[in-house]
């Protein structure tokens, strides 16, 4: 008997998984991988509002063009490309760092500043964005427009070129761009199902269990002729004790 149970056991193991099967598996456990689901929701929730620190970005935009000219021509546009790729690396040198620190009176690094800034120039435009990540909406407001007049001042003395205007003041943002709070709960509510239907799937897996008359069937090509009910002897023995006392 144990020999047949062996066959039928490593039998079932080399058998390919029935992906019907498993599906009734998943769906049987729905209740489960709702609750897991739920608590990881919760836990991302608890996260993001209570821990993490909410970031403000705040941008000024400045605007390159030699505007001693009355006409514009296709040179006149390509020199302003030039010039705003050459204006970015303005933002990376320290002394505007430090001019930006002290005029503001900052208890930042240059190295602080220099992560928390952002200066891109979209293409085909000669426009540069500034902009400024900070915790504090005002400050990232206030940073963002100092590194604006810094610059001009900034390039006016050092580069032999048209100083750059200001073509956008920043603005006192309201509202955060990190976290992502409707993003980290969708995540957390995903992160609750795939775990639960990985562990579903991995116990259905790895059971290896002779279970139904329709799993003899299944592995042995074998005719199920009768099915004996386990009997609770334990229960059984205690009423005849009763009795007998």
């Amino acid at each position: 008997m144990q020999d047949n149970d062996g066959k039928l056991i490593h039998k079932k193991m080399e058998t390919e998984i029935d992906p019907i099967e498993l599906i009734r598996q998943i769906l049987s456990h729905i209740g489960l991988i709702l609750l897991v689901a739920i608590v990881c929701m919760a836990i991302m929730g608890m996260y993001t509002f209570y821990y993490v620190t909410p970031i403000y970005e705040s941008t000024a935009k400045l605007y390159v063009l030699n505007s001693g000219d009355s006409a514009i021509n296709l040179a006149d546009l390509q020199v302003g490309a030039y010039l705003a790729s050459d204006y970015i690396e303005v933002f990376k040198t320290w002394e505007v760092h430090q001019m930006v620190i002290n005029n503001l009176n900052l208890p930042y690094t240059n190295g602080y500043m220099q992560d928390m800034l952002s200066v891109t120039n979209p293409s085909n435009t000669r426009i540069l964005y500034i902009t400024f990540k900070s915790p504090d909406p005002h400050e990232a407001m206030e940073i963002a427009n100092e590194y604006a007049k810094v610059a001009i001042q900034f390039i006016s003395k050092t580069m032999s070129t048209e100083e750059p205007n200001i073509m956008s003041e920043a603005l006192e943002p309201v509202y955060p761009t990190s976290p992502k709070k409707s993003f980290n709960l969708i995540f957390g509510f995903m992160i609750g199902v795939i775990l639960s239907v990985g562990a579903i799937t991995l116990r259905f897996v790895i059971d290896d269990k002779i279970k139904t008359a329709e799993d003899i069937r299944k592995y042995s090509n074998l005719s199920v002729l009768a099915i004996v009910p386990t009997l609770k002897r334990n229960r059984m023995n205690n009423k005849r004790a009763k009795r007998g006392r």
